[in-house]
This record gives C-alpha cells, sequence and structure tokens, in this order.
C-alpha cells in the first residue's frame, strides 16, 4: 500500500530535481556543435557592393567576428552601440552576416544607426545562417586564423560580453600562430 504513493512522490522529486537544476542553467549558453571545428565555407556578395564577393577564405589568417544582424531584429538595435566601440576600437575585423532581410532595407538600416562592419554580406534566404546553426539573431562566432569557430554568443552582445569574453578570447587566439 505504502508503494502506491511512494512511486508517485519519488517520480515527483526526481522531475522537481530536474526542473530545479534546469533553471540553474544559462539559456544564453546554449552549446554548440561548430565550436571548435571549421567555420562553414560561404562566398556571398557584399551588402556595399552586390558584384563584390567576401567569404570565409578571404579572412584565413585573421582572428574575426561574423555577427548575424537584420534590420527587423529588435535586439539588434540593443547590441549595436556595443559593435559600434568594438569597431572603433579596431580590435577585431567584424563581417556581418545580413539574415533573412531584403538590401534596401539593410542598408537604410545601417545608414541610420551606423556601419560597424568591415563588410557585411547578404544571406537573403537564411542558407549559410542554416549552415550556421542559427535560430535567432544576433548571433556572433569568434573564428580563428585557420577558420575555426572558437566561440559563438547567442543574444545580444553586451559591453559585460566583450570585456569578460570577447576580449580574453581574441587576445588569446591573436597570440596563438
Amino acid at each position: 500500500m505504502k508503494a502506491k504513493f511512494l512511486v508517485p512522490l519519488a517520480l515527483f522529486l526526481v522531475l522537481a530535481g530536474f526542473l530545479g537544476y534546469g533553471l540553474q542553467l544559462n539559456p544564453r549558453e546554449v552549446p554548440s556543435p561548430l565550436v571548435d571545428k571549421p567555420a562553414p565555407q560561404f562566398r556571398l556578395a557584399t551588402l556595399a557592393a552586390a558584384d563584390t564577393a567576401l567569404g570565409v577564405a578571404d579572412m584565413r589568417g585573421e582572428v574575426w567576428l561574423l555577427n548575424v544582424w537584420a534590420s527587423w531584429c529588435v535586439s539588434c538595435r540593443e547590441e549595436h552601440p556595443v559593435l559600434m566601440e568594438l569597431a572603433r576600437d579596431k580590435v577585431v575585423p567584424l563581417v556581418g552576416l545580413n539574415y533573412k532581410d531584403t538590401r534596401p532595407e539593410a542598408i537604410a538600416w545601417l545608414e541610420a544607426h551606423g556601419d560597424p562592419y568591415t563588410a557585411s554580406v547578404v544571406d537573403a534566404d537564411g542558407r549559410v545562417g542554416i549552415d550556421y546553426g542559427v535560430y535567432g539573431v544576433p548571433e556572433t562566432f569568434l573564428i580563428d586564423r585557420q577558420g575555426v569557430i572558437r566561440y559563438k554568443h547567442i543574444g545580444p552582445v553586451t559591453r559585460e560580453a566583450v570585456r569578460d569574453v570577447l576580449l580574453p578570447k581574441i587576445a588569446e587566439l591573436s597570440r596563438a600562430s
């Protein structure tokens, strides 16, 4: 008779334990299967000039950031001043991946808010974003000199994330040969 009550109680406690553990996790720290793997290759038209293309191979030999953004992205407005500061400080090249957007709207957005990007490429159909495992914008990837993704930041980049995570990782990768 006691077993009838103890089994459901035990199951409830196990489920409550999992829930409690899950609530302690940071939702921004979703492990990416691409970290420490070669960045998916792409060659896309730049936003500034449709007849000019840029790709991962063009960035080989440099530590750089790939920031996935869109003019329709509310969170991108939140991170934009931080990206402008990062670009002003010229820490690393910052390449924008304009995701599922239109060229005129993206250009107008950058003209209105400022353009932090060394270059921005157009991923109008979102295929490159899919290759990078993007499930929401903004997302930012730190890529090393050999073209390997070393870090993925999900959500808006904050000053704290730049100071505490990105700059130390960039410094470490810049020292490595």
